[in-house]
């Protein structure tokens, strides 16, 4: 990874989208700062397509995509996008798995969440389960004493073992049925709703994360960028984000903002 300042100017003058994580990249200690939310409501503003693409669950994003200054959202790793189309006044849900298969999906999840949280002493599940559509969270530090990385990996251990995918975010360990991620919703979205070919336009195009959950978006895009607490997940990246920030989380992100702009 390099120095922020190692951005060529010229390159970041022709970003046109940004994509973002949002726990502990737009926020901070918890919190979206007013730094962060200005930050993108400056983006948005100049014409810049910014696109949070988080982990968090599809009651979020459903207020983020209705009232935050973005143009869309892609949530729960990738299970669906969501975003207001001001020409018909609608919210506009899409989702890569049915109604039906999501339901029976989220009867199994119940009984592996059961399963975690009697084995992994500590663990819970996500405060914002309830809001889910189609994913497990389960919480290994935002609302319970942190736990170790052993722990943290037996989470992601008895997921795989029943079939799921399993990351790893800041804060929770998130499992799916499903051969998906960020990148395939981000891709799909990109296509549907703007009519922009991923492939062709990455250069054009901009991420940053925190987590190893960013992962296929640090591996895809040229231009990927870590705020400054990713150093701490280096041990669980194979591929790093090519670019650093100075400082941690929404602090960070309003640095990478400023540059795009200055």
């Amino acid at each position: 990874m390099q120095a922020l300042t190692h951005f060529d100017p010229d390159q970041a003058k022709n970003i046109k989208v940004v994509f973002a994580d949002i726990d502990d990249t737009l926020t901070l200690g918890g919190k979206l700062h007013a730094n962060a939310y200005q930050a993108m409501e400056k983006l948005h503003a100049s014409g810049i397509l910014m696109i949070p693409v988080t982990g968090r669950p599809a009651g979020w994003c459903d207020h983020i995509a209705r009232m935050w200054p973005v143009d869309g959202v892609v949530g729960e790793n990738g299970a669906f996008y969501f975003r207001y189309d001001p020409a018909i006044g609608k919210l506009v849900k899409r989702f890569l798995i049915g109604d039906e298969e999501r339901r029976i999906n989220r009867a199994r999840y119940q009984d592996i969440g059961a399963e975690i949280i009697q084995t992994v002493a500590g663990s819970a599940l996500a405060s914002d389960q309830l809001y889910r559509e189609a994913d497990l969270a389960i919480d290994f530090c935002e609302d319970v004493t942190p736990l170790p990385d052993k722990d943290i990996d037996r989470i992601v251990a008895i997921m795989e073992r029943h079939g799921m995918t399993a990351k790893v975010s800041s804060i929770h360990v998130n499992g799916w049925f499903g051969n998906y991620d960020k990148l395939t919703m981000t891709r799909l979205m990109m296509a549907e709703c703007f009519r922009i070919d991923l492939d062709r336009e990455k250069q054009k195009m901009l991420f940053i994360g925190d987590s190893p959950n960013d992962q296929p978006m640090f591996e895809f895009f040229p231009h990927s960028v870590g705020v400054a607490n990713l150093i701490q997940y280096l041990d669980r990246l194979d591929t790093e984000p090519a670019y650093i920030t100075p400082s941690n989380g929404g602090d960070g992100f309003a640095e990478l903002a400023g540059f795009l702009q200055a």
